[in-house]
């Protein structure tokens, strides 16, 4: 069956303080995969674009079994699978040689890029053009809610800059990984790797926007809510787990 597999090597500028990899530098590589993979396909990036289609994440599930360290070289797989009421799914496996090391599976939509409105699928495939998809799954999640925090005291503010965009002119997914760790100390994390992690995109920030960041713990359970002026943006589910 269908798998893209690319193979990247771990650097210093994607590691955090204790040499593991950075929750952000994993779902760039995760990115880079399916974008990859969708080009392979027939519905990258050079296929949609001309047609003012794009691809958003509407929600991330990864579990590590282990944390990935600097100069190990991680590989990725990744597939399609077909999608279900308009939502696209793919899943990944990871693997530093011949362990096992985490799975991820995740949901995106099909955008108009003039209005952002969602398009269904027709927009641009056929029912034949998913017929010969990977149907395995890396992981079985169905559980994408997330609770509301209870919470009116930010743990961090991060405002929006135009380092942040990407070419959609919204902030990137993956940088919200990194504004989901400023709400951490070095004491609470030393020892530690995030061993599940569950985000959820709610509406896009834009430059100068404000966004605050609210957490709440039970144990090693982290729930964290991005707000901008109150307004729910993005939701942030994470376990921690001793290495």
């Amino acid at each position: 069956m269908y798998r893209n597999i690319k193979e990247y090597k771990i650097k210093y500028t994607d590691t955090d303080a204790f040499d593991n990899l950075k929750y952000s530098a994993l779902l760039s590589y995760m990115e880079e995969s399916a974008c990859d993979s969708a080009d392979e396909l027939g519905f990258g990036y050079v296929e949609i674009a001309p047609k003012n289609i794009g691809f958003v994440i509407l929600n991330w599930y990864t579990e590590l079994f282990r944390p990935v360290k600097l100069g190990e070289n991680l590989r990725i797989a990744t597939w399609p699978l077909k999608p279900k009421f308009g939502i696209f799914f793919r899943d990944f496996e990871l693997y530093c040689g011949n362990e096992k090391v985490g799975v991820c599976t995740s949901r995106w939509c099909m955008v108009d890029l003039k209005t952002f409105a969602v398009l269904p699928t027709s927009a641009f495939f056929s029912d034949s053009d998913f017929t010969n998809y990977n149907t395995e799954r890396s992981v079985i999640f169905n559980n994408w809610k997330i609770p509301l925090v209870d919470s009116h005291e930010p743990d961090a503010v991060r405002k929006i800059y135009l380092s942040d965009y990407d070419h959609y002119f919204h902030v990137n997914n993956t940088k919200y990984a990194d504004f989901l760790l400023d709400t951490f100390n070095v004491g609470e994390i030393k020892g530690k790797f995030f061993k599940r992690i569950q985000v959820t995109y709610v509406k896009q920030c834009k430059i100068g926007e404000k966004l605050e960041l609210f957490r709440v713990c039970s144990g090693d359970v982290y729930i964290v809510e991005g707000r901008v002026d109150g307004e729910l943006r993005v939701q942030f589910r994470v376990e921690l787990n001793g290495i």
